[in-house]
């Protein structure tokens, strides 16, 4: 079973990376760079501050958390322990996939990128969606950046699929947390 789920991995990999075009490239790799995206942070910073500014700590406490959860699981924990090579690291590919720009570390099960681009989107939608419009756009931004990890071949889609699952799993956790610890927190000020 598991043998069958890789090689379905791989098929899908191979078929989502032939996707590519020469001006197209530059513009995926940059869209995968952490310093392309600040103008981005920078606004959700100032619609958060602007949202709530005496609870503003809590939140930017909780996305901090679930990108510190959500990346030292995929990378500190997942990518040494199980040892899946990155497509651009496979042999077997060599002369097969599109490979645009650095490959990265050895290891890419599971994506760091998708697990912290689905975790912010997560946890801010979960905790302030009601009060800021527009956060779903998060989403788009979780999977274009997860996308770009297929397109430079640098992971498979169930390195993304498996990392957007934990990026989810540790916003919950965070935001579990923020709000419990909040409450308790205030409850003990508060007598």
């Amino acid at each position: 079973m598991i043998e069958q789920i890789k090689k379905w991995d791989e098929d899908l990999f191979l078929w989502l990376n032939s996707f590519h075009t020469d001006w197209l490239d530059p513009v995926m790799y940059q869209a995968t760079e952490t310093i392309t995206w600040i103008p981005l942070y920078a606004f959700l910073i100032y619609k958060i501050y602007k949202s709530n500014p005496s609870n503003s700590w809590w939140v930017f406490g909780g996305v901090a958390l679930t990108i510190l959860v959500s990346d030292q699981f995929t990378s500190g924990f997942m990518k040494p322990f199980f040892e899946r090579l990155r497509p651009c690291h496979d042999e077997r590919w060599t002369d097969v996939i599109h490979n645009y720009g650095r490959c990265g570390g050895l290891y890419g099960f599971a994506s760091s990128h998708a697990a912290n681009t689905f975790g912010l989107a997560v946890f801010l939608n979960k905790k302030l969606g009601k009060s800021i419009k527009g956060l779903g756009w998060l989403f788009l931004y979780a999977i274009l950046v997860s996308y770009t990890r297929i397109y430079l071949g640098v992971h498979y889609p169930v390195d993304i699929l498996i990392g957007a699952s934990i990026g989810t799993a540790a916003a919950f956790i965070s935001w579990f947390l923020i709000v419990f610890v909040k409450r308790e927190f205030l409850k003990k000020f508060l007598k």
